[in-house]
């Protein structure tokens, strides 16, 4: 059974710093890309930053780029984003994905329940 179990997130105030972790198991993590998406109140799901399988390469949505940081531990099975110099825009519920191709099929893409992050006074 697959599973992605994201913790780490709660209440910030701006400027300050949060480390979610994404927990995975039933599938062979470290084949996968993993991402960190957002999704706040009113607005669509954005993708905040990827990693692919392993480690070697990572980006990241141009309003978090220099603050946040994505990063895995194949080891773990885990994908970690700190998230430093907090904004209340980067308020919202952050979810983990992993996604692998599959040939011409679909690709494999699972996604976790998501954690709520708020940044405000």
């Amino acid at each position: 059974q697959v599973q992605l179990v994201e913790s780490g997130g709660g209440l910030v105030q701006p400027g300050g710093s949060l480390r979610l972790s994404c927990a995975a198991s039933g599938f062979t993590f470290s084949n996968y890309v993993m991402s960190w998406y957002r999704q706040a109140p009113g607005k669509e799901r954005e993708l905040v930053a990827r990693i692919t399988s392993t480690g070697g390469n990572t980006n990241y949505a141009d309003s978090v780029k220099g603050r946040f940081t994505i990063s895995r531990d194949n080891g773990k099975n885990t994908v970690y984003l700190q998230m430093n110099s907090l904004k209340p825009e980067d308020t919202a519920v952050y979810s983990c994905n992993a996604w692998r191709p599959r040939g011409l099929n679909i690709p494999y893409d699972y996604w976790g329940q998501g954690t709520q992050v708020t940044v405000s006074s």
